[in-house]
């Protein structure tokens, strides 16, 4: 099952009306940074190197 144009219109469409247009741009903001965390995590890929354990 495959989304078209119209079925994608129509999501935009509900979202706007649920969330508002002031909103709208936050909630992408906040969904574009929650994919790339996730995407980096399934990847491996740190911005931090592994810390080393130091023995006392």
């Amino acid at each position: 099952m495959r989304l078209g144009l119209p079925e994608l219109l129509i999501i935009f469409a509900i979202i706007l009306l649920i969330v508002g247009a002031r909103r709208l741009p936050d909630i992408g903001r906040a969904l574009g940074r929650s994919i790339r965390e996730f995407q980096r995590g399934m990847r491996g890929d740190d911005d931090e190197p592994p810390q080393k354990k130091e023995h006392p």
